[in-house]
């Protein structure tokens, strides 16, 4: 008899798998470390990272390939509140920084 549950429950267990996942590598980077902010506190950091990438934008043109590291530098190092905060000061023109 317990034989044949054992075997039930098997057989569940194959019908109900999923194929398997591919191995897909994932490389987690954050910007590097920048002279001109030595301290723990990464806040300017972030702000003039943001900064950066903007005035690139602004510069190059959206979309340009060169800008593409700046905004990987502050969406790893900004909070996403402050982001979105930012990009609706530049939106109401009332953004803090020389852009």
């Amino acid at each position: 008899m317990q034989h044949y549950l054992l075997k039930d429950v098997k057989e569940a267990a194959n019908a109900t798998e999923t194929p398997p996942r591919k191995n897909v590598e994932i490389k987690l980077e954050t910007a590097p470390g920048d002279y001109r902010f030595p301290t723990t506190n990464q806040s300017r950091h972030c702000f003039t990272r943001y900064v950066e990438f903007h005035r690139c934008v602004a510069a190059m043109g959206d979309g340009a390939p060169e800008c593409e590291k700046f905004a990987k530098f502050y969406r790893s190092l900004c909070p996403g509140e402050w982001v979105d905060r930012w990009n609706e000061q530049r939106e109401n023109g009332t953004f803090p920084g020389p852009l």
